[in-house]
C-alpha cells in the first residue's frame, strides 16, 4: 500500500467548511471527511432530516465518485444525529440509499452539530478500484 496521500477536492463537489478536503486517498482507501445536507450547486440544505439525510448520501456520493469509489464500497461510516427522535426518518433513508449494503456504523447524537439548521452528518470510510 503506497503512503502517498491524495486530497480529494474540485468543482461540483461539496466544498468544506474549513480548512480541510471533501477526503483523503491513501492506497486503495478513501476517508471521506463528515458531510451535511448541503447542495453544492444552491449552498442551501434541505428542512428535514430524510431530505437532508438524501443529500449527504449524494454529496458522499459525488466524492467517492471522484475519488474512484462508490457506496457500494463503503466499509464504515460514521453517523451524527442532531435529535435521536429522528433516528428512524434518518435510518430509512440511509438503508435506501446503501440498498441492501450493511457497511459498519456507529450513529451518536452530538451537542451540536456545525452550522445552523444541520440535522444529521455523515462520514464514511471506502475501498477504492
Amino acid at each position: 500500500m503506497s503512503s502517498e496521500i491524495t486530497l480529494i477536492a474540485g468543482e461540483g463537489l461539496p466544498k468544506p467548511a474549513g480548512p480541510y478536503s471533501p477526503a483523503a486517498k491513501v492506497g486503495n482507501l478513501v476517508f471521506v471527511s463528515g458531510q451535511v445536507g448541503v447542495n453544492p450547486k444552491t449552498g442551501f440544505a434541505p428542512h428535514g432530516v430524510a431530505a437532508q439525510t438524501e443529500q449527504v448520501f449524494r454529496n458522499i456520493a459525488s466524492i467517492l465518485e471522484a475519488s474512484g469509489s462508490s457506496l457500494d464500497k463503503v466499509v464504515r461510516c460514521g453517523v451524527f444525529v442532531a435529535d435521536m427522535d429522528e433516528f428512524g426518518a434518518m435510518n430509512e433513508v440511509y438503508e435506501r440509499m446503501f440498498n441492501g449494503h450493511k457497511p459498519a456504523r456507529s450513529t451518536i447524537q452530538p451537542e451540536r452539530l456545525p452550522g445552523k439548521g444541520f440535522l444529521v452528518e455523515i462520514d464514511a470510510i471506502a475501498v477504492c478500484d
